[in-house]
């Protein structure tokens, strides 16, 4: 099942995608359940993505994909956790010497937008880079887990393009100002529900820029598989329903290219993920 975030009528709601991939539409749960469970946040919390599905069973899209205007996926976690250099070659091309540990920052919704809308490069800065990352979201609350408890908690999966002010991440040792300028992060375009995808670390993910692939990776090669990177985030802090993993972006990334690589005003950049979906945004100065 295909969960999405959405406007209708001047209102936020949620629903579930319907239809062929070439005419899809959206089942407006949210106008059907709203008054039980506002948003999808609330849905998790209450356990409920099952009677979202038989809210949406057999029942007509109320309004077609397209056209129609995208929230991020949540668009009010309570966390959004990022891992950083979580690939070998990302790691290594940025420097870095193999951690022992998963690189843990954190960013905050304003920072992030929607499939379709566009990412905003920031008038302070030449230097906005894209990272294609694999987004997991929290369906249960988990605290102290083991890592074969880890997955159990997972609602589903969806795209993120992570864009990294990178003088404003590396001009102190932390990389919360980098991370976090109005809009220079995608997250959609929805939510793949985890029945269907069994095995996170078996999936292909790929980023484009104008058309050119920069970022090709298996995320099987992740330094710290999901499991893993559950099992210690929970160990100091418990995740609940609603937030938000970032689980790191492969090698390829524009500030390590020779010359370096940055997105500027009219291009487009686009995280494509096996099984899961294609966020696409355009790129807008402010």
């Amino acid at each position: 099942m295909k969960v999405v975030s959405f406007v209708r009528n001047g209102k936020s709601s949620y629903g579930v995608v319907a239809g062929p991939d070439n005419d899809r539409g959206i089942v407006d749960v949210g106008a059907r359940l709203g008054a039980k469970y506002p948003d999808l946040v609330a849905v998790l919390k209450a356990g409920a993505l099952k009677e979202v599905e038989a809210a949406a069973q057999g029942a007509a899209a109320d309004v077609k994909l397209d056209g129609t205007t995208l929230l991020p996926v949540v668009p009010n976690p309570g966390k959004i956790v990022c891992v950083g250099v979580n690939y070998d070659e990302h790691r290594r091309e940025m420097g870095r010497e193999p951690p022992g540990h998963p690189t843990i920052f954190v960013r905050f919704a304003e920072s992030q937008v929607a499939h379709g809308q566009p990412v905003i490069k920031p008038a302070e800065s030449d230097k906005l880079d894209y990272e294609g990352e694999l987004a997991v979201i929290i369906g249960k609350e988990g605290y102290k887990l083991s890592e074969n408890e880890a997955l159990g908690i997972i609602a589903g999966y969806s795209c993120y393009m992570d864009g990294s002010v990178r003088d404003w991440q590396t001009h102190t040792s932390q990389f919360t100002p980098g991370k976090n300028f109005v809009a220079t992060g995608g997250f959609g375009p929805w939510m793949v529900t985890a029945e269907e995808i069994p095995d996170p670390q078996d999936l292909m993910l790929e980023t484009r820029l104008n058309g050119q692939v920069m970022q090709k990776s298996g995320t099987d090669l992740m330094t710290f598989n999901i499991r893993k990177i559950i099992k210690y985030v929970t160990t100091w802090m418990p995740l609940k329903p609603g937030d938000v993993i970032a689980t790191g972006t492969p090698g390829g990334v524009g500030t390590k290219r020779n010359p370096p690589v940055y997105m500027k005003d009219g291009d487009v950049v686009e995280v494509e993920i096996s099984k899961v979906g294609l966020l696409r945004n355009p790129v807008k100065a402010a």
